[in-house]
Formats: structure tokens, C-alpha cells, sequence
């Protein structure tokens, strides 16, 4: 289900709409977008923002665009990224061309960190903030089947999950304990909604 936190957004809506993915480790914030992707696959109206992270790609893991640490810091230098930050040892960025469509109209939707939602919120007139989440104990489980992490290292992330706050945008949960497809759906029908 999709209930609306709370909504403060910019009065001028502006010709398109920059969409904000957020949410713990272990929510599905991949999972659902990739779902979203598909249904919306040729729909011009969306654009789903291709990052720049310091980490190689990884069998089901995001589909990024990969650099290292010298490439990235080149690339801030000049001018490239509209949004990076830092979050567990890596960069991440959003080059500016990928949020280009927000001026001809279009919903752009980004995966990005809740730190960076205060920074974000000045690239776009109109943002909308997503925010994927679903109960510890879901989290916890999805996150020991990656692998990844110890059992002391997971609990050690999600007890340091920052609050999430927003000066004007339009902050959205979703909560992903459901069906793919159900919570997909929310998301599908929030961006549609978006656009009007």
C-alpha cells in the first residue's frame, strides 16, 4: 500500500519531475525500479537515471556505469555530475545528461541515498521523494541472503539507517513486504501520477 507522508512541494510544478528512490539496504529499490522499467518500457515520458558508482558490475546487482576513484573526481572536476556522494567505501554519482529530460518534461526517477535528498531537491522544480522500506526482520532476511555481510555487520546497518526528511519535496512509502508485482504496481502507479 502507498500512503502519502507528507507533501510540501514547490508551488511551480515545471515541465517535468525529478523522482527520488530511497529506502534501507535490503527493501527491493532495485528490484521494484527494474519492474517499473519494464512496464513503462516505451513510454517516453520516463527516464530512469543511469549511475556512475566506483564498484565493478555484479551479477544481479544494479546495471550501472562503472569508474574508479580517479575517474570519478575527474569527472566532478569537470562539471559532469548534477549529484555524488559517499556510502559504504564507494562513489556515487548522477551525471547531469541523465536528468537533461526533466527540462523537455519528463519524469526522471534516481536511486540515491537519503543524505543526498537535500541536494537533490534543488534540481528540479517539481521532486517527489520514494521511499522503499519494508520491517527489519524482511530486511535483515534479504540482506543475509546476499551474502555479503555478517550477521553483526547487517544488524550494525540497519540500526544506522538515517531518518528521512525533506525541506519541500513530496515524500511517498512504499511498503515492500508483498508480492513484487503489488508493490511494483504502487510504484507504477505513483510515477504515472507524477506526470500530471
Amino acid at each position: 500500500m502507498t500512503s502519502i507522508l507528507s507533501h510540501d512541494a514547490a508551488s511551480a510544478p515545471g515541465p517535468g519531475a525529478l523522482v527520488l528512490v530511497v529506502g534501507p539496504s535490503g527493501a527491493g529499490k532495485d528490484t521494484l525500479m527494474e519492474a517499473a522499467r519494464a512496464a513503462l518500457a516505451g513510454d517516453a515520458r520516463f527516464r530512469f537515471a543511469r549511475r556512475l558508482i566506483t564498484r565493478p558490475a555484479m551479477a544481479g546487482a544494479e546495471d550501472h556505469d562503472s569508474c574508479d576513484e580517479a575517474a570519478f573526481a575527474a569527472a566532478q572536476e569537470r562539471g559532469e555530475m548534477a549529484l555524488s556522494w559517499r556510502a559504504h567505501g564507494l562513489s556515487y554519482g548522477i551525471p547531469a545528461a541523465e536528468l537533461a529530460p526533466i527540462a523537455a518534461g519528463c519524469v526522471v526517477i534516481v536511486n540515491v541515498s537519503r543524505g543526498a535528498v537535500a541536494a537533490a531537491e534543488a534540481l528540479a522544480q517539481r521532486v517527489v521523494v520514494v521511499n522503499i522500506t519494508a520491517p527489519t526482520a524482511v530486511l535483515a532476511k534479504r540482506l543475509a541472503a546476499r551474502g555479503r555481510e555478517s550477521e553483526a555487520d547487517i544488524a550494525a546497518r540497519l540500526a544506522r539507517e538515517a531518518p528521512l526528511t525533506s525541506r519541500r519535496a513530496r515524500i511517498v512509502t512504499i511498503l515492500n513486504d508483498r508480492s513484487v508485482g503489488e508493490a511494483a504496481d504502487d510504484l507504477v502507479t505513483l510515477l504515472q501520477d507524477t506526470t500530471g
